[in-house]
């Protein structure tokens, strides 16, 4: 089970299938990042794919007729988008229409089609379903940043959640068994919503039914811990630092930054280096890196060395390479030594030590001692880092008669800590407190303790391990044991399993983690056997997950 390739095989089978000669693609503004997630430009212009256009662009309703060229239509069965398309259908700007949809279109829509099609440009209708980001082969996201409001779905955000799983599941041939988080209303809406559409489209879903190929639908109020630590692997360190958006990091604050570094792309489809590296850690990636550039410096020098017809024979023919590999040095330099630069100016290190003392400790009165000492001696501490490590101590201990929270709060006001922050620690705990969560995160018995491992051998830089792991280590870990608690994770439906499930599909309502995804990596790694794939409504990093959380809270009490 892979997303990235399932979705190029769709990509692909698009754009071959097609008569050959020049084409053009027209797209919406969602699909064009599906696109864009397993495909780079340059790769999609040597298919013939001469431009890309937005159906949902303006365009002047007396443009140059192109009826030379043929139009892919790649969108998702909206009812705008079906609007748009019949009036693109009834003045056809090119020769022939071939239309594909992301998710099951709805036989109406055919009909509606159909009746624009006066001159009859349309070729072919067909649904290839990749309704989902593809983000690494065993991560997706839907790209929905916000799921709830008053603890149920906010409506859009189900809707597309149940198309999103379905494309998924269509994609990868999948009719699996459906379990979900009990407690949770959203896990069971969805779950339920996903059945009703499985039941009715017998004919998509004639995979069979297969006890070895599961569902499990998660909540994240069950760990609001995860997406608040600070990471030390080289993706989940740059989205939650620097930030990334389908693929793309914007670094034009950094100072003196150039044109061509301003935005970079981090795919693991294009970028060799940034896939071997995602999920090492902090320290691995330094001295990645220096390794990288030396290997660059003596290509460089082999280069500079052109005596000969045949040395310049050979420069021109490697060129293309070369200067590839010198744009991926400068690219992963410069974003490394901005993760570097943070860390250093923020006190990182010493932030991450504490949240991880925290959550995989018991000793309360050490962890509000260190808590307090830091925000006396806050100067280097971002507000954002520090009232994290007072929403960390109020989700384990607020309950709790000897609980200091209201204290901390008050020296955070004394130390002019934005208002903002202040709530978002009071946000967090009607969001995912104890009333929220199904499972008990903060399990002293299970808690392992922090261990240190510093990585030695490049200068400035010092890699602190951490042992937390996600709730959902411990899920799977029960769930491969056949001890994931049929009462707290009830199926839809009565079908048993014949056995472990050996496809598994974990969706998270809320947002997945970077962190989560290396959960995933690592079990799939340490177990041949098994197979699971890990999505979400999107995927967060600390600021993204706060913002979630304050846009529940607050559409709450509107």
């Amino acid at each position: 089970m892979n997303v990235i390739e399932a979705a190029k095989a769709y990509v692909n089978k698009m754009i071959e299938e097609s008569e050959p000669g020049m084409k053009l693609l027209l797209v919406d503004k969602e699909t064009i990042s599906i696109i864009s997630m397993v495909y780079g430009q340059s790769d999609i212009q040597q298919k013939e794919v001469f431009l890309v256009e937005r159906l949902d662009a303006n365009k002047p309703t007396q443009g140059p007729s192109l009826r030379y060229l043929k139009c892919l239509v790649f969108i998702r069965p909206t009812q705008q988008n079906i609007e748009l398309l019949c009036n693109e259908l009834q003045n056809p700007k090119y020769g022939a229409y071939y239309i594909y949809f992301t998710n099951i279109l709805a036989k109406a829509d055919v009909k509606i089609l159909a009746e624009h099609d006066e001159q009859e440009v349309v070729k072919e209708v067909q649904e290839y379903y990749i309704d989902f980001l593809a983000v690494n082969p065993h991560l997706f996201s839907l790209g929905i940043p916000y799921s709830m409001t008053n603890s149920i779905w906010y409506a859009p955000a189900l809707q597309r959640s149940v198309q999103g799983l379905l494309s998924i599941l269509l994609s990868l041939k999948m009719c699996p068994l459906i379990r979900y988080q009990g407690n949770s209303k959203l896990c069971k809406d969805l779950s339920f919503r996903i059945k009703e559409v499985i039941d009715k489209e017998t004919t998509l879903f004639s995979f069979g039914q297969n006890g070895n190929a599961l569902l499990l639908i998660l909540d994240r109020r069950d760990d609001p811990i995860t997406p608040l630590l600070n990471q030390w692997t080289y993706q989940a360190m740059v989205h939650e630092l620097l930030t990334i958006n389908n693929n793309r990091v914007n670094l034009s604050q950094v100072p003196g930054i150039s044109k061509e570094l301003s935005e970079v792309v981090l795919s693991a489809e294009q970028d060799a280096f940034y896939a071997e590296n995602l999920f090492m850690n902090y320290g691995e990636i330094g001295q990645n890196i220096k390794d990288l550039m030396e290997q660059f410096q003596i290509k460089a020098k082999g280069h500079q060395k052109i005596e000969s017809i045949a040395d310049m024979k050979n420069f021109v023919e490697t060129y293309p390479q070369f200067k590839k590999l010198s744009g991926n040095v400068s690219k992963h330099i410069t974003v490394v030594g901005e993760l570097a630069a943070n860390v250093t100016k923020y006190s990182l290190l010493e932030v991450s030590e504490i949240e991880q003392e925290v959550v995989s400790q018991n000793d309360h009165s050490g962890h509000l001692q260190n808590i307090k000492k830091m925000i006396n001696n806050m100067s280097n501490i971002r507000d954002a880092d520090i009232a994290k490590l007072v929403m960390l101590y109020a989700l384990r201990y607020h309950n709790q008669s000897n609980s200091e929270t209201n204290r901390l709060v008050a020296m955070l006001k004394q130390k002019s800590v934005s208002e903002y922050y202040i709530k978002d620690i009071y946000n967090i705990l009607e969001y995912a407190g104890t009333h929220s969560r199904q499972s008990e995160l903060l399990n002293v018995e299970n808690a392992v303790k922090i261990t240190k491992r510093f990585f030695k051998g490049l200068n400035g830089v010092e890699n602190i391990y951490t042992q937390h792991k996600p709730l959902l280590h411990e899920t799977l870990d029960a769930l491969f044991k056949g001890r994931l608690k049929e009462n707290l994770y009830p199926y839809t439906n009565q079908y048993q399993t014949n056995g472990r499930p050996q496809k598994v599909i974990v969706f998270v309502v809320g947002g997945v983690t970077y962190e989560e995804s290396l959960t995933v990596h690592t079990f799939n790694k340490n177990f041949p056997g098994i197979q699971i794939i890990l999505g979400g409504t999107t995927v967060h990093n600390s600021k993204s997950f706060l913002e979630e959380v304050e846009r529940s809270i607050r559409n709450k009490h509107s």
